[in-house]
């Protein structure tokens, strides 16, 4: 093949390359020492642009979006209302309600779980 035509058709395929939106990798991507993701600082960039996307930190199995449907198993049992805390500014209604204490306490509880779960299913936190 005569060396201009190969030089034609690498022109070719690499303009429309680097035209394109996005790129495809079928291989991993190896990042060497000391080179970083550097990003636009107007709008902003997502890792993941979809909730069904998998996406895993430290060896962690991929996995979708958590949920913030988890269940908590603990000594108190549930009370309260899901994401609901009670306005504590006025003790004098609060100071003996162990009932509205316990609620407080286990929703708090019950979120922080959540948060827990959810960050050691996708691998920031062990």
């Amino acid at each position: 093949m005569d060396e201009n035509k190969v030089r034609e058709i690498i022109r070719q395929e690499l303009a429309l390359f680097i035209r394109s939106d996005r790129f495809t990798f079928q291989k991993d991507i190896q990042m060497l020492d000391g080179r970083n993701f550097q990003t636009a600082t107007a709008v902003g960039s997502k890792i993941g642009t979809g909730t069904g996307q998998r996406i895993g930190f430290w060896n962690q199995t991929p996995t979708i979006q958590p949920t913030n449907g988890a269940n908590l198993t603990n000594n108190v049992s549930s009370g309260g209302s899901d994401d609901t805390i009670a306005n504590y500014t006025d003790l004098s209604t609060y100071s003996n309600d162990a009932a509205a204490i316990r609620n407080n306490i286990y929703q708090l509880a019950r979120k922080l779980k959540i948060i827990n779960d959810s960050l050691r299913t996708i691998g920031l936190n062990s």
